[in-house]
């Protein structure tokens, strides 16, 4: 029986210092800019997630850039005006949706 389980493993191997240090710039970022750098902060808070990321033994990459989401975060004002703030239900999962659209196996 137990010779059936994978043996494969999934797990985080960033560290309490990189996770401060990161989020701290990306807020300095975020802040320096009126929230207008906001896209490029939470790439870079992505990349450092998914870098320090292994599923099955297998390291991630994240090769989203803050243009790309600089665009969608465009896209997505326009569409919460529109439809008068009704949008806003769907940001999460769009925001999930196109981080993951970026993750790969490295």
């Amino acid at each position: 029986f137990m010779a059936d389980i994978d043996k494969s493993r999934s797990e985080f191997d960033g560290g309490v210092l990189g996770y401060i240090g990161i989020h701290l710039l990306a807020m300095i970022v975020a802040v320096c800019t009126l929230f207008i750098g906001y896209p490029w902060a939470a790439c870079m808070v992505y990349r450092w997630e998914i870098k320090h990321t292994t599923i099955n033994d297998r390291r991630l990459t994240f090769d989203g850039s803050g243009a790309q989401l600089f665009g969608s975060y465009i896209k997505w004002f326009l569409l919460c005006i529109i439809t008068i703030g009704i949008y806003t239900l769907w940001l999460p999962i769009k925001m999930t949706a196109w981080k993951v659209k970026h993750t790969h196996f490295a």
